[in-house]
């Protein structure tokens, strides 16, 4: 009777063992780890460059973007239209979205530039109003700056590229400036000339995490 009461226990305990090692099995594979959903998160990279620049009355063809979702291509959708007929600056943004919501960006900026702006040379040193800090500019091509300080901050050390894209209108379009930091104006400037195709003082607001966003008024040196 000993013996069948100990083989009895046996068979139980053995059973036990099966039963739970059964119910605690481990799942892992591409879609969860154990009872937990794996979600991959999207990206996007614009391809190209994130500003571009173009002639009034020219071609656009948009160049698009490169998306991928646990390394596969990804559909994404787009937003923003380019009007090449109208001098202005222009947004356009791709965007990823997985199945369970989550989603990922890029940017494109597009600025049409007029043929009007040819002639002008906003070229120099404008000094900001509070601390007559210098903003330094330089002619690229028609329309087109590098400014160096373009917020009037003493010490900093960023060049962006300012836009003149028609008339006397000018804007720091959005864009990654030259020590990889986001930055934009806050709104096209207000300019005054000096003599045609000059600038004699300029305001604006700059949109960047080292500046605040209050106006900032330059003379020309």
């Amino acid at each position: 009777m000993k013996r069948i009461y100990i083989n009895f226990i046996a068979v139980m305990t053995l059973s036990v063992v099966l039963f739970s090692c059964k119910k605690d099995e481990f799942v892992a594979n591409e879609t969860n780890v154990g009872i937990s959903k794996i979600t991959y998160y999207p990206s996007v990279t614009t391809n190209g460059n994130h500003l571009t620049l173009i002639n009034q009355g020219s071609v656009y063809t948009d160049a698009g973007a490169t998306t991928k979702l646990n390394g596969k291509d990804y559909k994404y959708t787009t937003s923003g239209t380019v009007n090449t007929a109208v001098p202005g600056v222009y947004a356009i943004g791709y965007t990823a979205t997985n199945e369970d919501g989550f989603s990922a960006s890029d940017f494109r900026t597009v600025v049409v530039i007029s043929p009007n702006v040819a002639a002008n040379d906003f070229s120099g040193s404008y000094a900001r109003s509070t601390n007559s800090s210098l903003a330094v500019w330089t002619k690229v091509s028609a329309g087109v700056y590098n400014v160096f300080n373009p917020g009037g901050a003493p010490g900093t050390n960023l060049t962006v590229k300012m836009i003149n894209y028609d008339g006397i209108k000018i804007v720091i379009p959005k864009q990654f400036a030259s020590d990889g930091s986001l930055t934009s104006s806050a709104s096209e400037s207000t300019v005054a000339g000096a003599t045609p195709g000059t600038i004699a003082k300029y305001t604006m607001g700059i949109v960047n995490g080292g500046y605040g966003t209050q106006l900032r008024t330059f003379t020309k040196q």
